[in-house]
């Protein structure tokens, strides 16, 4: 039951936040009372029930913490009284829309296009989007990103100030900010993903909560937003990455390479839902990135084993989206892909390149591809030194556990006399089956 509550909240917490704001104007102080009216129903709803109106209750909670926070304040005496005015006495009946807001509108995209204002660090605005569209608290976000809470905190009260002193109306962009803000809004939500799937430090490969909030928040954009290409594309993307979830750790939560997973635990309605969403979009175009990626993903969900990848069209799309979107990583990829198709050879020329980059020159999935062509070419001691590289250069446990093993392995393999059979037998050259084919 504690699931339903949280998953309701939600929904919920960015629509009371539109309300509010759009009422009185003050963004910063309609998101923080709506926060203190989130844990007040997480205290009271198990006990006493969800209410016949949730939305309002909590719209009734938030106004009245609202006055709470500004008693005393004689400059603020009249929004106090008119909040005190209109808030009725009953909260289990309160209604589900007010006197503003009739139709009671939703109000998240809205919100989620200024929680990723261009004047924020990527970093600030997923903090605040997790928190005021998101509705998750201070604490649950910064146990997400393994900081302190009070960095955290002050994190998102930075955002918030910097908001509020750039002067953003509560309202959509006008028509010649939309391409800029919907850009960072699906970049936003994408890191979000990441960081959830593919969790940069610490103890879990992987926040499965915070892949679901971004899939969660990125299906109401591609509600609002159903024939723009790149929400479908980035919607599927996630779909199809996450489908992968409960196949990527084994019983201890170590990691379990692509080509090594069971393929019947992936989540089969996600990628049907995926592969649909993503055949819609590309021939409504223009191709950017995030379709690309989500063609690229299809391709490897669609595959009955590790051995019947379509190697070519992963190289051939991977060609496109360097040319979309150039970036190191995804020329790793690409390398990976080209090994594949022409022999580890001719994979290990693209990483020598690579390696002069100096965004990849120290980074652990350069040393983590090589060591696996290394190991494809049967180059045993190059590979055991760059498993052990990568090993020292991942901040993720599960990850750096991995690469270990993988160099013992590999170590243990170079004494036995058929040295041949580990080269015979890699793992998929991505050793964190990442969504980010371009993160950097």
């Amino acid at each position: 039951m504690e699931g339903s509550f949280d998953d309701l909240l939600r929904t919920l917490a960015p629509q009371v936040v539109g309300v509010l704001t759009r009422r009185f104007g003050d963004f910063d102080a309609a998101e923080d009372a709506v926060q203190e009216a989130l844990l007040a129903a997480l205290r009271q709803w198990p006990h006493e029930g969800v209410p016949d109106r949730p939305r309002g209750w909590l719209i009734t909670v938030a106004q009245r913490r609202m006055t709470e926070a500004v008693r005393g304040e004689q400059a603020r005496r009249r929004r106090e009284d008119l909040v005190v005015a209109r808030t009725p006495g009953d909260l289990r009946t309160a209604p589900a829309a007010d006197a503003d807001d009739p139709a009671g509108r939703d109000e998240t995209l809205t919100l989620l296009f200024l929680s990723c204002h261009p004047a924020l660090s990527a970093a600030s605005a997923i903090a605040l989007t997790l928190r005021c569209v998101g509705g998750l608290t201070t604490p649950g976000i910064a146990r997400a990103f393994m900081v302190p809470e009070a960095t955290m905190g002050q994190r998102i009260s930075r955002a918030k100030a910097r908001i509020k002193a750039s002067g953003a109306p509560f309202a959509m962009p006008g028509a010649d900010e939309w391409p800029e803000r919907l850009a960072a809004v699906l970049h936003v939500l994408y890191l979000i993903f990441n960081e959830g799937y593919a969790t940069t430090e610490g103890p879990a490969l992987q926040h499965v909560e915070l892949s679901r909030e971004a899939i969660r928040l990125t299906r109401a954009v591609h509600r609002l937003l159903p024939d723009d290409s790149e929400v479908t594309g980035l919607l599927a993307l996630m779909l199809l990455t996450h489908a992968r979830s409960a196949a990527r750790t084994g019983p201890d939560g170590e990691l379990v390479p692509l080509a090594d997973q069971d393929r019947s635990r992936w989540d089969a309605a996600a990628i049907d839902e995926g592969v649909a969403l993503i055949t819609a979009a590309l021939p409504r175009g223009p191709v950017g990135p995030y379709q690309v990626q989500a063609a690229i993903a299809a391709v490897h969900d669609e595959a009955q084993s590790a051995e019947r990848t379509d190697w070519p069209q992963i190289l051939a799309l991977y060609g496109v989206l360097e040319g979309i979107a150039p970036n190191p990583f995804v020329a790793l990829n690409r390398a990976v892909a080209t090994a594949m198709v022409h022999g580890p050879g001719a994979g290990l020329d693209a990483v020598r390149v690579l390696a002069a980059d100096p965004r990849l020159a120290a980074h652990h999935r350069l040393f983590a591809v090589r060591a696996q062509l290394r190991q494809l070419a049967g180059d045993l001691d190059g590979a055991i030194a760059d498993y052990r590289a990568a090993a020292a250069r991942t901040a993720s446990l599960p990850e750096r556990h991995h690469l270990t093993i993988r160099a013992a392995e590999l170590a243990a393999a170079s004494d036995e006399p058929d040295q041949d059979s580990a080269a015979r037998n890699p793992s998929t050259a991505a050793t964190k089956d990442s969504a980010s084919s371009s993160q950097g």
